[in-house]
């Protein structure tokens, strides 16, 4: 690889780590990993070819382009660590892998096929999930912290709003939207 090329991999990498927090070859190694799966199965279930999905995990491309993919892959994290904690068997994974395969990813305040509570409403992290991938699907999340210091003077709350769900973590923005339900 020549100088140019490890530097076009490199700054992808740091979009990558931008948009989803960590560079896509690590993230996607953690759900093989975890998951039990191989890169195909992998790209099959995120429905990307196999070509793209070796892209990504090398730096040659940095972003996901298709917001479908993008929450297949939150709703495999999801899994992942339900599978981690013991509250989701080997078995039932390998289901949800299918489920997750075939859906179109559709916004989860009108798709509650597999991202809903008991109560039929879309989980907390789940709505705070759609909201963080629709804003760093539109800017990476330096640009967000940009935007949020430009406002801030005049629209506090807006700048607030920009910081949480669009570079901070998926914890911080459920507390945040917990505490502005009331």
């Amino acid at each position: 690889m020549d100088a140019a090329q490890q530097e076009a991999t490199t700054r992808a990498r740091e979009l990558q780590r931008n948009w989803y927090g960590e560079p896509l070859g690590a993230l996607f190694r953690k759900l093989i990993d975890d998951l039990g799966l191989n890169q195909a199965r992998l790209a099959a279930v995120l429905g990307l070819s196999a070509p793209m999905l070796s892209q990504l995990m090398s730096g040659q491309r940095a972003k996901i382009g298709n917001p479908a993919v993008v929450q297949r892959v939150q709703l495999l994290q999801e899994l992942a660590a339900q599978v981690a904690d013991g509250s989701v068997s080997a078995a039932e994974a390998t289901e949800r892998m299918d489920e997750i395969r075939k859906s179109q990813g559709g916004s989860v305040l009108s798709n509650t096929t597999h991202t809903t509570g008991s109560s039929g409403a879309p989980t907390v992290k789940r709505v705070v999930r759609e909201i963080q991938s629709l804003l760093r699907s539109v800017a990476a999340a330096g640009d967000i912290i940009d935007a949020a210091e430009t406002l801030a003077p005049s629209h506090p709350e807006l700048a607030e709003f920009l910081r949480v769900y669009g570079a901070g973590r998926t914890s911080d923005a459920v507390a945040h939207y917990q505490a502005h339900q009331n």
